[in-house]
């Protein structure tokens, strides 16, 4: 039986000022899984990668990472974990190739083998031509890919990111998206926390939404998105058109002659949508969701009125 990459059981944290920041957490990530961890502000969420991570004591619980307890086996616990934390946190005056050197070295890595794994990350992430330079030569995403190397330099099976594309533009957010989803499919688990929701859409197989200090949804991307009762889309249309049109029992409104907003409601398909617009000669040259789905489903669990963080 194939250990699961984290499991966690009754965790808690209550913190010197008595507040809950965790309250009995219960959380499984498979091997070789790309899950979500989301919540809003004050959720639990840092605390809790802080305590996998174990930068955080616990109050209480068990974790246990590739099969290994944080408190028992420490060194092999640690070991198994990357992390990729939201805020540039190395030596900023240093070369890169140094950087890695040094992180590996950190996990008991000799020089030789240091180096070694420090250019095999370089090559993987598109940095070995960068490697003599500092990390203020370096633009915004190849810092986020620099981040991203060190966390994998010492080759560990379990990836953490933590806003691992924030700030960043949306061309190197998309590359980021690409090398994320390699380092998945060369056998990494990866978890991943992020306030950009269609992030998580796109890229995740599970999610788990924490929500004062409880895990509130815990299921697959495809069942959570199914919750949801309708979707609205714009569909941006090739010639002009003007009301009424005959949607039968599709809910719509026109923004203007060539952009038309419709609502699907659960059992209402595009595919049919498409054949009555097909039977009215109104062709469709594009189209979008009008709001991102885990966005509105993560509102109406959280009740919130804002963005994640």
């Amino acid at each position: 039986m194939i250990e699961p990459a984290l499991s966690i059981k009754s965790l808690s944290k209550t913190y010197q000022n008595k507040v809950v920041a965790l309250d009995g957490v219960d959380l499984e990530v498979k091997t070789g899984d790309f899950f979500a961890l989301l919540g809003p502000n004050g959720a639990g969420k840092s605390t809790l990668i802080g305590i996998v991570t174990s930068l955080v004591n616990k109050s209480a619980g068990k974790v246990r990472v590739m099969g290994y307890d944080i408190d028992s086996h420490f060194s092999q616990a640690k070991s198994k974990i990357g992390v990729v934390p939201q805020e540039f946190n190395f030596n900023r005056f240093e070369p890169i190739m140094e950087i890695l050197a040094n992180q590996a070295g950190y996990f008991g890595m000799n020089r030789r083998t240091a180096r070694a794994a420090a250019e095999e990350c370089l090559h993987k992430l598109s940095l070995w031509n960068k490697r003599k330079q500092t990390p203020l030569q370096l633009s915004g995403g190849m810092n986020r890919r620099l981040m991203i190397a060190r966390a994998l330099v010492h080759d560990p099976e379990l990836l953490i990111l933590d806003e691992p594309t924030a700030g960043v533009d949306i061309e190197i957010r998309r590359s980021i998206w690409n090398l994320m989803r390699t380092i998945n499919e060369d056998g990494k688990t990866i978890i991943l926390t992020t306030h950009y929701l269609e992030e998580a859409e796109r890229l995740c197989r599970n999610i788990g939404i924490i929500d004062q200090g409880k895990i509130i949804v815990n299921t697959s991307m495809r069942r959570l998105l199914e919750r949801l009762k309708e979707e609205s889309f714009v569909l941006y249309l090739e010639n002009p058109v003007s009301e009424p049109l005959d949607l039968e029992d599709f809910s719509y409104k026109l923004i203007d002659d060539r952009t038309l907003e419709v609502v699907l409601s659960h059992g209402k398909t595009l595919h049919r949508l498409f054949d009555i617009l097909g039977r009215q000669a109104v062709t469709v040259s594009s189209i979008r969701n009008k709001a991102n789905r885990l966005e509105e489903l993560f509102l109406t669990m959280t009740g919130q009125s804002t963005e994640l963080s």
